[in-house]
């Protein structure tokens, strides 16, 4: 279940790629999350004592998210974002510190020392230098993300599929306020979409969110984070094939450097014991 996680949410990313082409980036994120709603929303019972804080979560951990993660996207290739995204992992161990009373030991740190070095590494190649708006936002995406799963920890009494579910349902009609608000062109695009574009969509609602998140959620409820969250160093490999195979991207050996630092640092965090 670990290892499919990291390649839906990977090729997640080489798919929001080349759908970005075609819709705004939060636009995308309403209509993703609107599949899933309408795919998920008819077999889970509403949790109605926890309403509120669902709400909360898909605010953070979707809507706000995703239009910064995603925004950022349209900007990088999928194989560059994949590894940035990595620096969910030592955002997640910053954020129990700082939320959760949590103590890591030295080799967490030093962990996270070498994923962030590494993301430097990447951001020194002249391609991606000049689009250093984008890696920040792709960043910020990332921590936002290690918040909203801090909260979903916090939850009681509730499956992942469930959790998904209803954050779906209150992730599209916050996501399509943040487009109407930031974006433009919405009718221009619903119009001109074709079926490739919407195969996208429906591959990012369905597999993406759907089977890969209500995964995630699964495992999350189940298991100690530090047991589930090793599956993510697979994230940038499939997002790196992906974005190789079907995107038709190149890799420099800077990135590819960097690459392999941050991941070295993740896993480095990932096999510490407190």
């Amino acid at each position: 279940m670990g290892v499919l996680v990291a390649l839906t949410w990977g090729m997640g990313l080489v798919f929001a790629k080349a759908a970005i082409a075609h819709f705004p980036p939060i636009l995308l994120m309403s209509l993703r999350f609107t599949v899933t709603a309408l795919a998920m929303v008819w077999f889970v019972r509403p949790p109605i004592q926890q309403m509120k804080a669902l709400f909360l979560i898909a605010l953070v951990s979707a809507a706000i998210q995703y239009s910064f993660t995603y925004t950022g996207l349209k900007g990088l290739d999928a194989s560059v974002a994949g590894i940035v995204v990595q620096l969910e992992v030592p955002f997640l161990v910053l954020v129990g510190v700082i939320f959760l009373n949590e103590r890591p030991g030295w080799k967490k740190w030093v962990g996270i020392a070498i994923a962030f070095f590494g993301v430097w590494q990447i951001s020194g190649e002249p391609r991606i230098s000049s689009a250093w708006g984008s890696v920040l936002l792709v960043i910020t995406g990332a921590a936002i993300w290690a918040i909203g799963q801090a909260m979903i920890r916090k939850l009681e009494d509730i499956d992942g599929k469930t959790v998904m579910a209803w954050v779906a349902v209150m992730a599209a009609p916050q996501l399509l306020v943040m487009s109407l608000v930031f974006e433009t062109g919405h009718v221009q695009a619903l119009q001109s979409a074709g079926l490739v574009v919407w195969g996208a969509v429906f591959y990012l609602g369905l597999v993406m969110t759907a089977f890969g998140y209500g995964m995630w959620y699964t495992l999350l409820r189940r298991n100690p984070v530090s047991h589930v969250a090793p599956f993510l160093l697979l994230l940038p490999i499939f997002a790196v094939l992906g974005g190789v195979v079907f995107l038709g991207e190149t890799i420099s050996t800077q990135t590819l450097i960097g690459g392999a630092i941050v991941i070295t640092g993740v896993a480095f965090i990932l096999s510490a014991k407190d």
